[in-house]
């Protein structure tokens, strides 16, 4: 007579089913995650140098803060993975593996996002400084924070239950939050892709150095590289679970590595080297005078009559 299935320990238990990378080891995952580790360092300290070089000469790029802080969360994530690969019956350990790895993405999703409407302003400014636009990006931004926080609560919980009906429930909600984490990716996209299929308004302006069509071409680039991420995470966690012993293809180490950290990286890399922090620059007190002409252009174009209604002012632009 065969024994009975002991009870899972816990809480937290260990997930029954299949995750994405599945269970990381010290002879292969450690030195690839190390490798991640120092690249995703490196990224960091390259943008916060940059950041606080410019903060000296009195140019602020804040932009520059949330790739450092994208970078150095990523560096998080690559030690709990490490950590978990030393000590793979833990299952704290495993679990906070699992949330920094669902929540580090969403700063490049963001970043892509305040590239993208600081174009569509620049070509567009009757439609990309209007309160309407304003106001639904703020509502986007604050369901995003919502989304993230909701996936993680989600997985802490599907941690601490074994009810079904509970698992359930947040298996709902988390695929809830994560398509909408996926609709925002192709938020940045689209406007850009708006942006120039529309004609550039007469009053038009020019921001930070290089073309209009250099800056296109980044954040085009960026951006394709955040679909992908997206499109990936979505389409896997949609997918019904797999027992943990038959995992799917896009569960492995190989999806886990390429879909993620490789496309993070190259994402960073494009946006560092393209140095956004003076192709993607805007002046000071921009979202008050809604332009991003110098304050001086900016004076003398009204008392000259050719803009004469730059509205009340929605708060100063510091990125």
């Amino acid at each position: 007579m065969s024994k009975p299935e002991a009870p899972p320990r816990g809480p937290p238990f260990a997930p029954q089913t299949a995750t994405l990378g599945g269970l990381p080891t010290v002879s292969v995952d450690v030195p690839i995650t190390a490798v991640f580790l120092c690249f995703y360092l490196a990224g960091a300290i390259v943008n916060f140098a940059l950041l606080k070089f410019n903060l000296k000469r009195d140019h602020r790029f804040l932009i520059s803060w949330a790739l450092g802080g994208f970078c150095m969360s990523r560096v998080l994530t690559c030690i709990m993975r490490i950590a978990w690969a030393t000590n793979p019956t833990s299952v704290s350990v495993a679990l906070a593996a699992q949330i920094f790895t669902n929540a580090g993405v969403i700063m490049v999703y963001v970043v892509n996002m305040l590239l993208a409407q600081r174009i569509l302003r620049a070509r567009q400014p009757a439609v990309g400084w209007t309160r309407i636009f304003h106001w639904t990006c703020v509502a986007l931004y604050t369901g995003i924070g919502l989304a993230i926080a909701l996936v993680i609560s989600m997985i802490v919980l599907s941690a601490y239950t074994l009810d079904r009906s509970t698992l359930q429930a947040a298996r709902d909600i988390e695929l809830v939050a994560v398509t909408y984490i996926t609709v925002f990716a192709f938020l940045a996209p689209a406007i850009l892709v708006l942006s120039l299929l529309m004609s550039a308004s007469l009053d038009a302006t020019h921001f930070g150095k290089r073309s209009m069509q250099h800056k296109a071409i980044v954040l085009g680039v960026s951006t394709s590289l955040q679909l992908v991420i997206a499109c990936f995470r979505v389409s896997t966690t949609w997918q019904s679970p797999r027992p943990k012993t038959e995992p799917a293809w896009y569960d492995s180490r190989e999806a886990f590595y390429c879909f993620g950290f490789v496309l993070e990286i190259l994402i960073v890399l494009l946006l560092t080297v393209a140095r956004i922090d003076l192709t993607f620059h805007v002046p000071d007190g921009s979202s008050k005078r809604r332009s991003y002409m110098e304050e001086k252009e900016s004076l003398s174009r009204t008392s000259s009559g050719v803009d004469g209604d730059n509205g009340e002012g929605v708060g100063k632009e510091t990125c």
